[in-house]
């Protein structure tokens, strides 16, 4: 059994940040029951294609978009609309610990669902609320989606190739990173809060916005901001504050070096046969090789060009100095480390007959993850989580069937 093993979630999330949380806890062991809108569901069910495929390769009706965040979870399809799906709702909520959701701010309060409405009740619940700017502030009823708050909150500046070569310009990262970050911002501090919760025994309010988690992740930019009053600027691959450290070209692709101090930048110097550099004072400390970027990375550049990438990875990797290839992600699944590490698996499916996935990254000693269900079909679980947990009857779900509260 997972670490969070006993612990139920209801999740009111969709897209990206509040399932890929919802997701992770899952992942832990948590019971999840994801509620959906009766006539779509969550909106990335139609984010494609491309589709999982049935064993004569035809597109099923699940996008791999929403395959990617929502395993381990029960779908139950209510319409939070209709009065009586609401409460039904609402019932669910007194038999979990944790909510998670991602409406506009005070969206569901109309519903009887805000965090005030059902504190009284639910004492014990942890209630995390994830939004583009958090519940106050003059942007709070502002909406917001990841790219641009990837370009608001200052992570396009630094991505990309400076503006004054070809090709420069701001660009955002290649997978909705601040919605992710986010979602791993919000599975801490539930689970941070649940650890809380054995002393105090009462649950608690989480607010977190997208725009906050983006500058908070900033990490060592932001710093470099903060301690010279300079913003920092796009440098395309290159670090800011290490040297070499970016993707060079080769004498047939690209390789990235990833020189994180001074002995690794001597051994990469016996390497490429210019033990010079490594003892020329203009180059021999991090600091220096820093200040004469300019100069020094021109010169590794040339020596890379004189060798094909294989060449470069055996040779660096035997002289124990960081550089890896840069993959496809095919390439990527394919690498021998990623298959003994078992990264992808895959999951049996009740249309497509299994559905590929990545694993949790987490590996426990004692409690090792289980992957127990692939994402779930739009409100495969109604049914079952309706009678179980409400103990209502085939006769009662048919009648909120009829009036449109549940699917």
């Amino acid at each position: 059994m997972g670490p969070l093993h006993g612990i139920r979630v209801l999740d009111l999330s969709r897209v990206l940040a509040g399932p890929w949380a919802t997701q992770a806890l899952a992942d832990l062991g948590a019971e999840v029951i994801k509620i959906e809108r009766p006539d779509g569901g969550d909106d990335t069910r139609q984010w494609g294609p491309p589709y999982a495929r049935d064993a004569e390769g035809r597109d099923t009706t699940e996008s791999a978009y929403y395959l990617s965040t929502n395993r381990g979870k029960r779908s139950v399809a209510v319409d939070l609309a209709n009065p009586q799906g609401a409460q039904l709702v609402r019932a669910l909520a007194r038999r979990c610990d944790v909510l998670v959701e991602n409406f506009k701010v005070g969206g569901l309060a109309r519903y009887g669902l805000g965090y005030a409405q059902l504190k009284a009740e639910c004492p014990a619940l942890v209630y995390c609320s994830i939004s583009a700017f958090g519940q106050d502030g003059p942007d709070a009823d502002k909406p917001g989606y990841d790219a641009m708050i990837q370009g608001m909150g200052g992570l396009m500046s630094i991505t990309g190739l400076p503006d004054d070569v070809p090709g420069g310009g701001p660009q955002k990262v290649g997978v909705a990173v601040v919605d992710l970050m986010t979602g791993m911002y919000a599975s801490t501090a539930i689970i941070a809060a649940l650890y809380e919760r054995r002393a105090s025994g009462i649950g608690q309010y989480i607010d977190l916005a997208l725009l906050d988690a983006q500058l908070g992740w900033l990490a060592n930019q932001n710093m470099n901001f903060l301690v010279t009053g300079e913003s920092p600027r796009r440098q395309g691959t290159a670090h800011p504050n290490i040297v070499p450290y970016q993707a060079f070209a080769t004498a047939d692709g690209f390789l990235m070096l990833a020189v994180g101090n001074d002995r690794q930048f001597a051994a990469w110097c016996a390497v490429a046969q210019h033990p010079e550099l490594a003892t020329d004072a203009r180059y021999a400390t991090n600091k220096a090789r820093v200040a004469q970027r300019a100069e020094l990375v021109p010169i590794v550049a040339a020596a890379l060009r004189e060798h094909p990438t294989r060449w470069w990875l055996d040779a660096l990797n035997a002289a124990n100095v960081p550089c890896g290839p840069i993959n496809e992600i095919g390439q990527v699944f394919a690498e021998p480390q990623i298959v003994h590490r078992g990264m992808r698996i895959d999951l049996p499916h009740p249309t497509a007959g299994k559905v590929p996935g990545v694993r949790n990254p987490i590996n426990y000693s004692r409690t090792p993850l289980e992957y127990r269900m692939a994402p779930p079909l739009l409100g495969e679980h109604t049914d079952a989580v309706l009678e179980a947990e409400l103990g209502l009857d085939s006769a009662e779900r048919a009648r909120l069937r009829a009036v449109g509260a549940i699917r």
